[in-house]
């Protein structure tokens, strides 16, 4: 009787945390470079006193979806998309590289380029980027920075430093939403990254993917929690009958 308890429980707590990610997906539909975050079950025997004959569900990430979602274009000067599987590096908030496919760009009071979320973007030579006061700035496909300031000609105050990821250099997902290396190491840039001004990369979410499953997993959870409770009406009654025999 256990065994289909412990397999029906830990089967909901499983879909209850898919819905939790396929909600967090729908939610970042419109989220400009965001990446869908994907998942699995898998079965894990319980470890512990006696024979391993109790298995259980468990949820893993399977990491994310790597298709580039749909460009476009804006207009404005600092929003940027990057092409093919070109990357974004910031500064995360406790310092270290990380990267992003958001483009939407500003200019911090102090001058720096800093990100939607305000994170410094770092230059290629791994520093933020300064901006002269009251400058235009013109980014180039290269991701070279201009900066016009009234007539003046425009001058480069750095360039975008643009990673590219491959079979040996993947990235994952942190909890501050940010992409890291996997191995740890920061990732050096990329002279062939190429970027488009004026545009934005959008989600690669597809809405209708995401709302489809999330009702299955509904369903799946349902089905869970009608396992447990003829579990409980199983035990009820075998109890019943040791009874009358007793």
């Amino acid at each position: 009787m256990d065994r289909m308890i412990y397999t029906a429980m830990t089967g909901a707590s499983a879909a209850a945390h898919r819905q939790q990610l396929l909600s967090n997906n729908l939610a970042n539909a419109s989220t400009p470079g965001f990446r869908a975050e994907l998942a699995t079950f898998r079965a894990v025997p319980v470890r512990g006193d006696g024979t391993a004959s109790r298995v259980f569900a468990l949820e893993a990430s399977a990491g994310h979806l790597d298709t580039a979602g749909p460009i476009n274009p804006t207009g404005r000067n600092l929003d940027v998309a990057a092409r093919g599987n070109a990357w974004f590096a910031v500064q995360g908030l406790d310092g270290t590289e990380a990267y992003t496919r958001g483009g939407a760009f500003e200019i911090s009071p102090d001058g720096s380029l800093v990100n939607a979320q305000g994170l410094p973007v770092l230059s290629d030579g791994g520093a933020p980027i300064t901006v002269p006061a009251n400058a235009q700035l013109d980014i180039g496909a290269d991701g070279s920075v201009g900066a016009r300031v009234g007539d003046a000609p425009p001058t480069r105050v750095g360039k975008l430093k643009l990673v590219t990821p491959d079979d040996d250099n993947r990235l994952q997902r942190g909890a501050d939403g940010l992409f890291r290396p996997v191995q740890g190491d920061a990732l050096d840039a990329d002279a062939n990254a190429r970027v488009q001004s004026g545009a934005l990369e959008g989600s690669n979410v597809n809405p209708i993917e995401a709302m489809v499953g999330m009702i299955a997993v509904s369903r799946q959870f349902e089905m869970q929690m009608r396992m447990l409770q003829n579990g409980e009406t199983n035990d009820k009654t075998a109890s019943q009958l040791l009874n009358m025999n007793g």
